[in-house]
């Protein structure tokens, strides 16, 4: 069944786990995903990036998401990641989404919050909660890491927007690392008590489980996971090299694949309801 993002946030909230929220770009990625659901029984977040609500894909695999929906009585939030303006997040509720992301983390401070509380009013009116992003989450490529986000800014940015939940800076980024994270644990959970709402991590592949583990007791509620899903379904793929055959059967060994790793992260989030 379909929930908005700050309900499934407050499942998290209250059962001391985190929802993961996996980016799909296909029929085989969302339904990799979706059999992880079924297995585990799990809340869950699927998202899709900013880029696919400006092109066709979202208008395709939307309809799939809502199928998928009304298959389970699992909570899912579908989710726009890194809505990358009020236009983006225009397309994404014309398509549905339950949840939207507003990153205007590159601009200053005031400049943020303008932007972020107008998607939230937008959004609002549409029944859709908001996940906004102060500290901005560079690449894992980047030659150098965004300064942190501050605790009391942080606070303030929850306040002046109404966002549901808070994207920050406190270690990762987005796409292969080069070494392993160290986060900044007692920052996200100060972030958490003084800004009052759920605290989302991204770039969560290759992020080391220990630190995942600490980064929920801390007060992380949504852990994102893309860079690896591609991983999983494109090395899928690859071990089955150039074979011959229905398309339909070709797929279901990197459909499993991205099944298998979407169960190994929900069960690490403690969001598994069948463990």
């Amino acid at each position: 069944m379909l929930m908005d993002l700050k309900s499934i946030l407050g499942i998290a909230e209250e059962r001391g786990c985190a929802i993961g929220a996996f980016n799909v770009y296909n029929m085989e990625t969302l339904i990799g995903v979706v059999e992880a659901v079924k297995e585990t029984g799990a809340p869950v977040i699927i998202q899709m990036y900013s880029r696919l609500f400006d092109n066709r894909d979202a208008r395709y695999v939307s309809p799939m998401i809502y199928q998928a929906a009304k298959e389970i009585d699992t909570p899912i939030c579908f989710h726009l990641d890194h809505g990358a303006g009020i236009e983006t997040v225009m397309r994404a509720l014309r398509v549905g989404v339950t949840g939207a992301m507003i990153d205007a983390s590159t601009y200053p401070l005031e400049e943020n919050i303008a932007i972020t509380r107008q998607a939230v009013t937008l959004c609002t009116a549409c029944g859709v909660t908001v996940e906004g992003e102060l500290g901005h989450v560079g690449g894992a490529g980047d030659e150098t890491m965004s300064a942190f986000t501050e605790v009391e800014e942080a606070a303030r940015f929850v306040k002046e927007t109404g966002v549901s939940a808070l994207a920050v800076m406190v270690g990762t980024a987005h796409g292969h690392y080069k070494k392993a994270p160290v986060l900044d644990i007692q920052r996200i959970r100060d972030i958490h008590e003084k800004a009052g709402i759920p605290v989302v991590l991204h770039g969560g592949s290759g992020v080391p489980d220990d630190q995942i583990r600490m980064a929920i007791k801390a007060g992380v509620r949504k852990i994102n996971f893309a860079t690896d899903i591609c991983c999983a379904f494109l090395n899928g793929i690859f071990e089955k090299g150039n074979q011959v055959g229905p398309l339909d059967r070709y797929m279901v060994d990197p459909t499993n694949a991205v099944k298998e790793y979407a169960i190994e992260k929900i069960r690490l989030l403690g969001a598994d309801l069948k463990a």
